[in-house]
């Protein structure tokens, strides 16, 4: 799915984007843009802003009010509304940074831009081909997982 996050929703666009979708998300976007770019680019708009909420859906736009207080409440409501699976498939993420869509890297040809145990105990690695950002399952990725745990069962109880 194609999705447009408003200002308040930079920590939804991080995850949506981890999680394979297109997002677009800018803390310069006013209202007016937001509306056009939903328009022309197809996007459902996500919004903590109730008065552009209803804007959109007056001028036809698939948009969502997101109510929750947290982001993985905000997680949570999205993925239960669009039927989103919540598992990170890295060869479909998107980078949580620039949303460019991540490739896989051979580990030999990042040599030069890894830390030294990053390279020594990690195998899997993607790079942004857009920002050069690098992504691995490092000792994060059981936070990452325990928050998309706490995401599933949230979405259970809404």
């Amino acid at each position: 799915m194609k999705f447009l996050a408003d200002a308040m929703l930079g920590k939804l666009a991080r995850w949506l984007r981890m999680l394979g979708h297109d997002v677009v998300y800018s803390v310069d976007f006013d209202d007016a843009e937001l509306l056009e770019l939903a328009k022309t680019e197809e996007r459902v708009l996500l919004t903590r802003d109730l008065e552009l909420y209803k804007r959109a859906i007056i001028k036809g736009l698939d948009a969502y009010y997101v109510e929750g207080k947290t982001g993985p409440e905000w997680l949570a409501e999205v993925a239960k509304r669009y039927s989103l699976q919540l598992e990170i498939d890295m060869d479909k993420s998107h980078c949580p940074i620039c949303n460019t869509k991540l490739v896989a890297a051979p580990k030999e040809q990042l040599k030069n831009e890894l830390e030294k145990n990053t390279y020594t105990y990690y195998d899997k690695f993607w790079k942004c081909p857009n920002c050069g950002q690098i992504y691995w399952q490092g000792a994060h990725w059981k936070q990452i997982t325990a928050t998309l745990s706490q995401v599933q069962q949230k979405r259970r109880c809404l």
